[in-house]
């Protein structure tokens, strides 16, 4: 049985879709205004397992993603400037609707090349916020007609005081939230968590849409309550997101969609990943420093290898960045494309039993997304001389954890220059039978990293 950590518990459940066999998965996107990090992405990669546990499982999934190319104001909350108003100067631009267009596509189009390169699953639908205005417009009248919305010089206002679940997913104590706390000031709030629903106080916005409530542009949480609805029903399984998501984009989300459909609850399940800390701070695009994949790339370290970093670390834990700890991915990542290549060039032996690998395999995935422990499990089976068929569960494993197993190839293990040497010298040594510098070559090449096989082909070389 599939057990989940659901947010809205704050405890572990049994999996149960509204419809059996069948899991709607919905995914906080990226707002594409810079280039995604390597934060942005552990969250990602987190969702992606969920996405193939649910595969593993026999679940037919229906996994929806959005696209924020509108709407996310500097603050989360409905503050500042539109995120990519602010891309567009930042990066020296004429402001235009087809420079902004052009700029979110770009950046849409490095995210899905990232998300490639890391061997995650592409989600079954992309939405675009800028796609889905009309649907926005629409749950915005059912949630005024219902009586949750005022208007303000700002736009239309969500009064959270009408909303008797307001606190639930984020365990918010209202009463301690004072004026100003989360967002800027605004006198003519009824209540400081009341959140923009329809912005039409920026008149220099680029993007701005006709509606009743007058011209102007969705607030950023409206967004992802439309186009969920419209793909997976007033009702789903699961939403995802990272642990910031949880007191306010989230907790807005379940409150607009619940006061426009009258279901409660909206969403079954809420899963949401920790941060990747670096230093002392978690990652942010605010900041100057982020590190991207393309960074990770050009150092030398393969996508996978940071996917295998990040399984390393159960999602609902705080990961710490260093180029020590991805060194020691990197080492053993390679340490695994290794063992793949020999064992593809051994191949597996006939009528082998998997000694109860792969049913410990799957206790630790359903037991909430498991990896760290998935991954132990897979390096027991790898040293285990007892199991024969270990390229058949690795390729099984591996339809969880993602990490490229069956296109391993020879070409991928790349033994460093001086090793190449060290072992030329070795085989010379053998050769004249001078077994003493043979075994201190040896002792060489592991100190770098490597163990020497002797085989009737000649010497081969694994990761330490």
């Amino acid at each position: 049985m599939l057990k989940l950590y659901n947010t809205l518990s704050r405890k572990k459940e049994d999996f149960k879709p509204i419809n059996p066999g069948h899991a709607g998965m919905y995914c906080c996107g990226p707002t594409v205004y810079n280039y995604a990090h390597i934060g942005n992405l552990r969250a990602y990669i987190f969702e992606d397992i969920l996405r193939r546990v649910l595969d593993f499982n026999a679940f037919d999934v229906k996994q929806v993603m959005n696209i924020t190319d509108v709407g996310h104001l500097a603050s989360d909350a409905d503050e500042g400037e539109d995120k990519l108003m602010k891309a567009l100067a930042r990066e020296g631009k004429k402001p235009s609707v087809e420079a902004m267009k052009e700029l979110a596509r770009m950046y849409e189009g490095a995210f899905k090349k990232d998300i490639k390169q890391l061997n995650i699953l592409d989600p079954l639908i992309w939405c675009r916020a800028t796609e889905h205005i009309k649907e926005m417009i629409e749950l915005i009248k059912k949630i005024d007609k219902n009586g949750y919305a005022y208007k303000t010089s700002s736009g239309l206002m969500f009064d959270t005081s009408k909303f008797k679940y307001y606190a639930e997913l984020g365990k918010l104590k209202l009463k301690d939230l004072k004026a100003g706390a989360r967002i800027k000031l605004d006198k003519e709030k009824k209540n400081p968590s009341d959140f923009a629903l329809w912005i039409t106080n920026q008149p220099n916005h680029l993007m701005q849409w006709e509606s009743e409530f007058g011209k102007g542009f969705p607030g950023w949480h409206i967004e992802c309550s439309a186009m969920s609805i419209k793909y997976l029903g007033e009702q789903f399984d699961i939403h995802c997101g990272g642990i910031d998501h949880i007191p306010v984009h989230h907790t807005n989300e379940i409150a607009q969609s619940e006061a426009a459909t009258g279901k409660h609850p909206w969403v079954n399940y809420w899963l949401h990943g920790e941060f990747l800390i670096f230093g002392k701070e978690k990652m942010a695009k605010s900041g100057d420093g982020f590190i991207t994949l393309k960074t990770l790339i050009d150092k030398g370290y393969g996508p996978l290898v940071y996917r295998y970093f990040c399984l390393g670390a159960h999602y609902r834990q705080q990961l710490t960045f260093s180029f020590e700890a991805l060194d020691a991915a990197k080492n053993a990542y390679e340490k695994l494309t290794s063992k793949v290549i020999e064992l593809k060039e051994k191949g597996e032996k006939a009528g082998s039993d998997d000694m109860g690998y792969l049913s410990r395999f799957a206790e630790a995935i359903n037991d909430d997304l498991n990896t760290p422990q998935a991954l132990a499990l897979m390096w027991d089976m790898l040293k285990d001389e007892d199991v024969g068929n270990k390229l058949s569960l690795l390729l099984e494993f591996d339809r969880i954890l993602g990490l490229g197993v069956k296109d391993m190839k020879k070409e991928d293990f790349k033994v460093p220059k001086d090793v190449l040497e060290l072992l030329k010298k070795r085989d010379e040594a053998r050769k004249k039978k001078d077994w003493k510098l043979s075994d201190e070559i040896r002792d060489g090449i592991k100190a770098s990293g490597f163990s020497v096989l002797d085989t009737k082909e000649g010497q081969k070389v694994e990761k330490v």
